[in-house]
Formats: C-alpha cells, sequence, structure tokens
C-alpha cells in the first residue's frame, strides 16, 4: 500500500492542483491531508471543493476549525488573524460545513495522522523533545509513527535526533523505532523552498520520500494581492519562507 500524505495547503489551489498532478502519475493508493486546508491564501473554496471532490481523506487544522466557526482565533498573530477573517467571510455553506464535519486524527494501523500535536492541533512540534509527552499517543494508537503538519517544516524526528530529509530521496525507517514525521507544507512551504511539498510512504516496507514540486508560485501571489490580503502573504509564496 503507497499513501501520499500532505499537510497545510491553505487555500492555494495552483499549488494542489500540481501536486494532486503529481500523486496522480506515482500509483498511490490512498491520499491523506492532514489539515489547514484553508487560511492565508485566497481560495479556499476551490480548495476544499477539489478535496472534498476525491474525498480525500483530511484532518481538521487549527485555521480549519477557526474558518468553520469551531474555534476563534484566539493567539493569531495580525497577518493570520487577518486572513481568517477574510476566509470566515469567503467560505461557501458547504466548505463551512466540510470543514466542521473533519476529525481530529486519523489511525491507519501502522500509523496515525494529526495536524499539530496528538490531541491538540494548537501545538507545535519542533524537535525531538517536544514530542516526548506525546508518545502515549503512540502507544493508545498501536504503532510507532505519528505523522503531522502545523509547523510547514518537512523533518522527521527519531530518538536520536532530527533526520535529514531532502526531496525525493527514500529513505528506510527502522522497524520498531517511534517517529515523528511532518511531510512540509503544500500551499506555504516554510523551509526556503518555494516549491510544494508532500511525502510518499510505504508502511509494509517502511520506505518514506519527500516530493517536491514546483508550482506557478507568482500566479498563487497574484491572487493573494488580488484578494486584498496581507502583501506578506504573498511574498513569503515566492520566497518559500
Amino acid at each position: 500500500m503507497l499513501y501520499a500524505i500532505m499537510s497545510d495547503v491553505h487555500a492555494n489551489i495552483d499549488a494542489l492542483e500540481k501536486v494532486l498532478e503529481k500523486i496522480d502519475t506515482l500509483g498511490v493508493d490512498h491520499i491523506i491531508c492532514l489539515g489547514d486546508v484553508v487560511g492565508y491564501n485566497a481560495t479556499p473554496n476551490e480548495c476544499v471543493e477539489l478535496l472534498a471532490a476525491r474525498d480525500i481523506q483530511t484532518i481538521l487544522g487549527n485555521h480549519d476549525a477557526v474558518a468553520c466557526g469551531l474555534e476563534e482565533p484566539w493567539g493569531f498573530n495580525p497577518v493570520a488573524l487577518a486572513a481568517a477573517i477574510w476566509t470566515r467571510e469567503q467560505l461557501s455553506d458547504e466548505s463551512e460545513e466540510w470543514l466542521y464535519s473533519l476529525p481530529d486524527s486519523l489511525s491507519y494501523g501502522h500509523f496515525t495522522c494529526v495536524h499539530g500535536a496528538p490531541k491538540n492541533h494548537n501545538v507545535y512540534l519542533f524537535a525531538w523533545e517536544d514530542t516526548l509527552p506525546h508518545k502515549y499517543f503512540l502507544e493508545e494508537q498501536n504503532c510507532n509513527i505519528c505523522f503531522m503538519g502545523h509547523t510547514h517544516m518537512p523533518v522527521i524526528f527519531a530518538e536520536e535526533g532530527p533526520v535529514p530529509v531532502t526531496g525525493n530521496s527514500p529513505m528506510k525507517l527502522e522497524q520498531g523505532k517511534p517517529y515523528f514525521i511532518n511531510p512540509g507544507s503544500v500551499g506555504q512551504p516554510r523551509d526556503e523552498n518555494a516549491a510544494a511539498s508532500f511525502a510518499l510512504f510505504n508502511p509494509d516496507e517502511l520506505i518514506y520520500e519527500l516530493v517536491r514540486v514546483p508550482y506557478d508560485t507568482e500566479r498563487a501571489s497574484k491572487r493573494v494581492r488580488d484578494a486584498e490580503l496581507p502583501p506578506f502573504l504573498a511574498e513569503r509564496l515566492v520566497l518559500g519562507r
């Protein structure tokens, strides 16, 4: 079984379409989205509609929860807050209902998936030490691997420290070892690489691969400017940070 795992689409239809086009060439059996379908960028309804039309299993992200009214944007910085308010005003009833229905986590036997940290999509996992309070979640799920998003930074956290991950270079995970893995962001990469990011994972062979997909960042950036969202959000798409 080959899974494609993506996260943090953030209302960027240009990036999402290119990622799905790439996935469709790879013989993937199942696609998973780790949340934050909306927020920051200019095409929230288009992204929701595409994921819904393809019946892609998706987790509720913190921006999704705010956009559909499940939560208020407490703690959002001014740029994120402005985008969240704009997104709420743009969402169709159908998109709002779809977001509202998303689960907080998904389990696939060999691995489990969350948005931020297990049982709290607002918490960031930036280092292996950040994952330690959440290792119990792996025990609850009876697995050793947890995929998460939220930071927009592709990384593998293992007991010995962060594992360097480069695009399009498959790597073998070790049987029985705990891992927390972030596939980066589709719609707003922050690792100084503007290309959209997602991962391939074969749980039977424990093969993991990060995949980078170039897309038209200038077009996506123009959409943000045309929507009169904060200019910083347009700039960062081109810079990848």
